[in-house]
């Protein structure tokens, strides 16, 4: 679960980046974030993931208190969650499998666990044939869901997607879409942050739209027009 109560971030530069913030996501929900550049979508993400520190307010994530947890604590919070961005981030020079399996031996898991684990997430998202190519083989849609996979294989509370379809065609952006909505129906709980307005309204789901800092809407199933919802 993450739970927002009224969190302020300014930075260093005197940007007053997010104004009294109140939002809880629970365990299992599908959560699109909307609004214009600038307005604070990039620093909740930020927050969440232990990246920067909130100015005032409480802020906790699956379980952890991020207002005095400590540096050792921080990469345990972190494996709750998985991570998709919208340049894919993969290791050029190293299979799929092995880009999976990179992450696993990160946190000490077993070769057994890997030769469970991976083909597991990998026929999930569809690469099941695809183990042993190389990411410049892939096509990008390929390779974004090579990221949704790496982002799964450590089995995290929450996906959290930045951005996921930025660089994709409209077919390839729905049908990563969807793949989000399934992993959601497996238990998931999956936060989207994107400006795609057209995708947004394909789907019913929570919408949270933010603008200036400030949440300006929450609704589940609201149409989104890339300004307001």
């Amino acid at each position: 679960m993450i739970r927002f109560i009224d969190v302020y971030k300014e930075y260093d530069n005197g940007t007053k980046a997010l104004k009294g913030i109140n939002l809880r996501i629970d365990d299992g929900e599908f959560v699109f974030l909307v609004g214009p550049s600038g307005s604070g979508k990039s620093t909740i993400i930020k927050l969440i993931t232990g990246e920067i520190a909130l100015t005032e307010g409480k802020l906790m994530v699956n379980g952890y208190s991020m207002n005095n947890i400590s540096p050792r604590q921080v990469p345990l919070m972190r494996r709750t969650l998985g991570i998709i961005f919208q340049d894919f981030r993969l290791i050029d020079k190293k299979t799929v499998y092995e880009n999976l399996s990179f992450v696993m031996k990160s946190i000490g898991a077993s070769t057994r666990d890997l030769k469970r684990r991976i083909p597991y997430v990998l026929q999930l998202v569809g690469l099941d044939q695809k183990a042993d190519r190389y990411p410049g083989e892939l096509s990008g849609g390929e390779q974004q869901r090579v990221a949704i996979a790496r982002a799964l294989v450590n089995n995290p509370n929450m996906i959290i997607a930045d951005e996921p379809t930025g660089n994709l065609d409209p077919h390839r952006s729905l049908e990563i879409m969807m793949l989000l909505e399934r992993i959601n129906d497996l238990g998931t709980t999956v936060l989207v942050v994107t400006h795609e307005k057209n995708l947004v309204n394909r789907f019913s789901k929570r919408v949270v739209a933010i603008e200036d800092g400030r949440i300006i809407n929450d609704e589940t199933g609201g149409y989104y027009n890339g300004e307001k919802v």
